[in-house]
């Protein structure tokens, strides 16, 4: 498995090196262009969400790969601490995704949502599964929460 790790407290300039820095190393890593902007682009809105929610700035990153037979499993996580009450809203994103088998469905239905909304379009997480291509998981322990998007990127002779 090769991955990698950064413990920092981001702010919106550095998501955007961050993005520059995943999509170049990714590039050299996986040749595969379509699974190279997926990454960068799953990695540009977890950020955005710990950047919007940590309760004391602080987040890890980290992106590995696991090569298999058939191609190689990518995984990205990201861990923050965060309120009870943004705890409760990943909770519900999570719990809204079972219902919705189709990602694309889902993502849609999100979209016409925050049409309405005041404050921040709950956009991220969804467009992560949809555009990303991305299977989304998460775990809470205590006031941590940490959240995980994987892909399937094929061989590539």
């Amino acid at each position: 498995m090769t991955m990698f790790e950064l413990n920092f407290r981001p702010n919106f300039e550095l998501i955007s090196i961050v993005r520059r820095f995943v999509s170049d190393f990714y590039k050299k890593m996986l040749k595969d262009e379509d699974a190279v902007s997926r990454v960068a682009l799953a990695t540009h809105e977890l950020l955005e969400n710990a950047v919007k929610y940590s309760t004391d700035g602080g987040t890890v990153l980290s992106i590995g790969i696991a090569p298999g037979d058939t191609g190689s499993v990518i995984s990205i996580r990201i861990s923050n601490r965060a309120t009870p009450e943004n705890i409760e809203a990943v909770t519900a994103i999570f719990e809204e995704i079972k219902q919705f088998p189709d990602p694309f469905l889902h993502y849609q239905s999100v979209m016409e949502r925050s049409a309405k909304r005041r404050e921040g379009s709950g956009l991220g997480i969804v467009r992560v599964r949809a555009e990303g291509e991305m299977t989304m998981s998460h775990t809470i322990d205590n006031d941590c929460v940490c959240i995980i998007a994987q892909t399937h990127v094929e061989k590539t002779s």
